[in-house]
């Protein structure tokens, strides 16, 4: 899987919790729904979550002993938007952090693929991620012009299929009470 789990020095701050939709699956994939572990256990007190998973460390006052939450599901479902919010970030994402000219990972940034100055928009449908390379050469040109055809023609993304990207690109951290609920795609072991 090519991720690193938690730490086992364990300290409050090292105890995010895995924020599930009352459907079990996670509020986002990327980037990944958790919360501090101050804000699941106020959930838990007001009973808006469901404790599914807990960390071997638990938190202390004068009267209880609490396990921190390592996995919760919210009890009323949240009706995700269907269309993301048109960032930077959703960009990215929705080309798979790769330029759309070369393929190449670094040094990303946007291009008009329909120049503004000949009208193209600042939108989902005409911005598209490239690399500084692929932008400088393809400049202030059609993709015809440039004879830079973009891999993929911009599209606006709905929030499914940016779930779908994200869960190619999960966080350096995990914690192993997560596994059953982040990758439902995962071959199971006999």
């Amino acid at each position: 899987m090519g991720v690193n789990f938690l730490p086992r020095t364990m300290s409050p701050d090292s105890c995010p919790a895995l924020v599930l939709n009352a459907d079990y699956r996670p509020l986002s994939y990327y980037p990944l729904s958790i919360w501090h572990w101050q804000t699941a256990l106020k959930a838990v007190f007001l009973d808006r979550v469901t404790i599914l998973s807990e960390y071997d460390f638990a938190v202390h006052s004068p009267s209880t002993s609490l396990n921190l939450p390592s996995v919760i599901a919210l009890k009323k479902y949240v009706r995700p938007p269907k269309f993301p919010a048109f960032t930077r970030f959703n960009v990215f994402l929705r080309d798979r952090f790769s330029c759309q000219y070369c393929g190449a990972i670094e040094d990303l940034t946007f291009d008009h693929v329909l120049p503004r100055r000949l009208g193209g928009r600042t939108s989902w449908t005409n911005i598209t991620t490239a690399c500084a390379p692929c932008n400088l050469a393809k400049g202030g040109r059609t993709p015809q012009e440039a004879h830079m055809i973009p891999h993929e023609w911009p599209v606006r993304p709905t929030n499914s299929q940016l779930h779908e990207n994200g869960r190619h690109f999960p966080p350096n951290y995990l914690h192993e009470s997560w596994r059953d609920y982040l990758y439902w795609d995962v071959e199971l072991e006999t």
